[in-house]
């Protein structure tokens, strides 16, 4: 089975849901595979998931040759509540980001920043997006390949990035927590830094 059908297979598992109740949009830049764009849609929440970003590990772009096996897979999920309809731009988005690994030679990780200096989606606050650790199983992948990791991706303000660089991520979390933000809200306001 091939990487993304299999990581299709085990996300569409772990939301309970099967492709009839999902809607997909396929992003493609020159060069590169395409990727797809889940939409699942929950009571609470609606998730944005990729496919394709773990089609091919993470490398350093260092190294004269990419090992075709080895290394660090991800896939982005982004959650919004349900009901707010501004997801134009959206997918585009999430397939830049899914794709930076191989466009621009970044590692995707947990507390990376990535700062795309437009906005998230037309007309959103939010200029960059903070990823965050998932609640969705590892995918694990036939020996020597590293298993394919969910990140979540928190859209975040120019302010709330610059905190983020001066202070990290952890102290920016901290901030929503105790100002009882939703980040999941795409109507929020920033952080009070």
């Amino acid at each position: 089975m091939e990487v993304v059908d299999k990581v299709r297979t085990e996300v569409l598992d772990h939301f309970g849901v099967d492709t009839a109740g999902v809607d997909s949009a396929s992003v493609t830049f020159l060069g590169l595979e395409p990727i797809e764009i889940l939409r699942i849609p929950g009571d609470d929440l609606v998730h944005y998931v990729t496919l394709g970003g773990s089609r091919h590990p993470m490398g350093d772009p260092s190294d004269l040759l990419a090992d075709p096996v080895r290394g660090p897979r991800a896939e982005l999920v982004l959650a919004l509540r349900t009901g707010t309809g501004t997801s134009t731009g959206l997918a585009k988005t999430l397939g830049v980001l899914v794709a930076t690994p191989v466009v621009e030679g970044v590692v995707l990780q947990a507390d990376a920043l990535l700062d795309l200096g437009e906005p998230v989606w037309q007309d959103a606050p939010f200029t960059a997006v903070l990823l965050g650790a998932s609640d969705i199983p590892e995918v694990l992948l036939p020996e020597p390949a590293e298993p394919v990791r969910y990140l979540t991706v928190i859209p975040v303000t120019a302010t709330e990035a610059a905190w983020v660089r001066l202070r990290g991520a952890q102290a920016l979390r901290d901030a929503w927590a105790e100002a009882g933000i939703d980040v999941h809200d795409p109507a929020r306001g920033a952080a009070s830094l």
